[in-house]
C-alpha cells in the first residue's frame, strides 16, 4: 500500500420491482426521508459541441453534476488538487473544500464513507485513484452497497454512490497500475458497471451514473484520458445505461467489446474489410445489467461472435457473453465463438506487447472464425 505512494503529494433490473434482479432499482430514488433523489430519464444533447480529451469530458461532468445538485461531493486521494489524472481539476476552487476533498489513503474507508454519504440522501462520488487499488474496498462494495437495498426491504439504499476508478493499460503501467477488474463486479447483483470508449460517451454515461438509483463502479479506460479526442456537447445530458452501442454494421461476423478495446476492434475490422469481410462492432458500454438483445439480434445476423477485453481470458467478462449467447443462439451460430484476451498471467510490463489482445490477433481470430 505504501509503495505506491512514494513521490505523490499527500492528501487526505431493469425490473419495477427491486428484489426480483438481485437489488436494482429503475424507479426514482428516494433518501429515508422520503426526498427524492436521482432522476432515471436521459436527455439528449444540444447541437453545441467542442474537441475535447476523455479526462476533460470526466471533469465537465463532475463540474455538471455538482452544480446542478448542491447533495453531490467528490472525494478521493488527491481529488482537492486535481488528481493524479486531473479529471477533477478546478472542482474545489468552485465548489468549496466541503465538497470536494481529499481523503486519507484508505480505499475501504473511502467506499464505506461513500456508503454512509449516500444513504443519507447525497449523490456520492469517490474516486478510487486506480482501479487496482479498489480491492481493499471490495467487502465494502460487495456486502455494503451491493446489497444495501435488498437486505433492508428498500427502507433504505445506496443509490447515490458512484466509484470512479481509473482501469486497464496504461503502456507502462505493469502489474500494480494497469489491471482490468471489471469481471469481479459483475458477479454481483446490486451494482451496475458501466464503462465508456470516448469523451462523449464517458461524460453522458458518468451523469447517468450519478443520477442512477443504484450503485455504479464506472471504470474509465486510462490509455484514452489524453489519447481520445472528439467533439463532446458543452451541455448537460445523459447517455441510457444498460444500452449496448452497434457502432459499425457488418453481416459476416459481430464483434463485442467496451472501454479502450473498441479503438483496437474497429482497427482490426477496417483491416478484415479489405479482405471482404463485413465486421458488425458493438460497444457494450454497460457490462451489468448488459444489453443481451442487442448482441443476440446481431448475432443472429452474422452467425459469427468475437468478444475481446484486456482482463484474463479465464473468467472474464467474455465467457459470460459466449455462454449467454450459445443458450440464445446456438442453433444460429456457424463457428465456434472466438474470445480475445489478456493471458492468466499478472499483467507484464516488458511483455505487455504479448499480454495485450491487439490488432493483428482480433484480425487472426477474425479470419479463422469466418472461415471455420
Amino acid at each position: 500500500m505504501l509503495m505506491r505512494r512514494i513521490g505523490r503529494s499527500s492528501g487526505a433490473s431493469r425490473s419495477c420491482f427491486f428484489i426480483s434482479r438481485g437489488g436494482f432499482s429503475t424507479t426514482t430514488a428516494t433518501s429515508p426521508d422520503g426526498t427524492t433523489l436521482l432522476p432515471t430519464k436521459t436527455s439528449t444533447p444540444s447541437s453545441s459541441t467542442k474537441s475535447i480529451n476523455l479526462f476533460t469530458a470526466i471533469n465537465q461532468a463532475l463540474h455538471i453534476a455538482l452544480e446542478s445538485d448542491p447533495r453531490s461531493y467528490v472525494f478521493g486521494e488527491d481529488v482537492g488538487f486535481g488528481g493524479v489524472f486531473r479529471c477533477s481539476t478546478g472542482l474545489a476552487d468552485r465548489f468549496g473544500k466541503k465538497r470536494v476533498f481529499n481523503t486519507p489513503l484508505c480505499e475501504q474507508g473511502i467506499v464505506g464513507f461513500g456508503i454512509g454519504l449516500a444513504a443519507m440522501g447525497n449523490r456520492a462520488i469517490a474516486e478510487i485513484q486506480f482501479a487496482d487499488y479498489i480491492y481493499p474496498a471490495f467487502d465494502q462494495i460487495v456486502n455494503e452497497a451491493a446489497k444495501f437495498r435488498y437486505r433492508s426491504g428498500n427502507q433504505f439504499n445506496c443509490g447515490g454512490l458512484t466509484i470512479r476508478a481509473p482501469y486497464g493499460a496504461v503502456g507502462h503501467g505493469g502489474h500494480y497500475h494497469s489491471q482490468s477488474p471489471e469481471a469481479f463486479f459483475c458477479h454481483v447483483p446490486g451494482i451496475k458497471v458501466v464503462i465508456p470508449r470516448s469523451p462523449r460517451e464517458a461524460k453522458g454515461l458518468l451523469l447517468s451514473c450519478i443520477r442512477d438509483p443504484n450503485p455504479v463502479v464506472f471504470f474509465e479506460p486510462k490509455w484514452l484520458y489524453r489519447l481520445a479526442v472528439e467533439e463532446v456537447p458543452e451541455d448537460d445530458y445523459m447517455l441510457p445505461l444498460s444500452q449496448a452501442e452497434v457502432i459499425r454494421e457488418g453481416s459476416d461476423i459481430t464483434l463485442v467489446g467496451w472501454g479502450a478495446q473498441l479503438a483496437v476492434m474497429e482497427q482490426a475490422c477496417a483491416d478484415a474489410e479489405k479482405d471482404g469481410i463485413s465486421c458488425e462492432l458493438i460497444d457494450l458500454r454497460t457490462l451489468i445489467p448488459w444489453d443481451k438483445e442487442t448482441v443476440e439480434a446481431s448475432v443472429k445476423k452474422t452467425g459469427r461472435l468475437l468478444i475481446s477485453h484486456e482482463a484474463p481470458v479465464t473468467g472474464g467478462f467474455a465467457a459470460e457473453i459466449s455462454a449467454s449467447l450459445v443458450e440464445r443462439c446456438f442453433l444460429r451460430l456457424e463457428a465456434p465463438i472466438a474470445r480475445v484476451c489478456g493471458l492468466d498471467t499478472p499483467f507484464p510490463l516488458v511483455f505487455e506487447p504479448f499480454y495485450m489482445p491487439t490488432k493483428n490477433k482480433i484480425l487472426d481470430a477474425i479470419k479463422a472464425t469466418v472461415n471455420y
